[in-house]
């Protein structure tokens, strides 16, 4: 399981190396790719964007199994997504992306490809959405009323991804709803969190941060280093 954390890299070329690194881990030769883009309400400019840099990078076919629309062929996204080498869970919102699946009851479908060895990825907001949990707020002006709710759980991990310049704000106030110990990933534009399913972590790319509850508070740990 690979978790990018996607945005704009300072670095030329850092997100398309993680791509190719995410290719050359499956040992396979031009894989292809079963597209999930609910968080982005599954935008055909968006899936087009995704699937030049993914096939620039070393995919084979990319296919966008569609799942947002009312009329959604969800039996054909199905056959898609099990077909496909791997599939990617594009970015968007978390929230959004994790209702739709919910509503289309794909979220238990895509779990049972994961345990049967198909590889996963996620991109930015796809990260989070492949991650254990996250948060919203009922009133964003206000942290009392931030809750938290269930994403994917196919990596045993809690991360954010990319928002290095807002001091992983939104990452603090999810682990500050946690139980003392638990840590959280904030996964550094141009980089990667590498998570087995036995949640063995590894960076990619660079520094990934780590924070961790302890004591009440929510503390910065020692960067995750490759």
């Amino acid at each position: 399981m690979h978790l990018l954390a996607g945005g704009r890299s300072a670095v030329p070329g850092a997100n398309e190396s993680l791509i190719r690194e995410v290719f050359r881990a499956t040992g396979m030769k031009a894989p292809s790719i079963g597209y999930v883009g609910t968080a982005s309400g599954d935008g055909e400019d968006f899936f087009r964007r995704m699937a030049g840099m993914l096939g620039e990078n070393g995919a084979g076919e990319v296919a966008h199994a569609l799942l947002t629309p009312p009329d959604a062929d969800i039996a054909g996204a199905k056959s898609i997504l099990a077909r496909a080498d791997m599939i990617c869970i594009g970015g968007g919102d978390v929230e959004t992306g994790m209702r739709i699946l919910n509503d289309r009851r794909m979220a238990g479908f895509l779990a049972g490809l994961y345990r049967g060895g198909k590889p996963f990825f996620g991109l930015s907001a796809g990260s989070i959405m492949l991650a254990e949990k996250w948060v919203r707020w009922c009133d964003p002006h206000d942290d009392a009323t931030a809750e938290i709710f269930p994403c994917m759980g196919l990596a045993p991990v809690l991360c954010d991804t990319h928002d290095e310049q807002g001091d992983w704000e939104e990452l603090k106030v999810l682990l500050a709803l946690q139980q003392e110990g638990v840590t959280g990933y904030g996964i550094v534009t141009g980089t990667a969190l590498r998570v087995s399913p036995g949640g063995r972590v590894e960076a990619l790319g660079g520094a990934v941060h780590r924070y961790v509850r302890r004591d009440g508070e929510v503390k910065r740990m020692p960067d995750l280093m490759p």
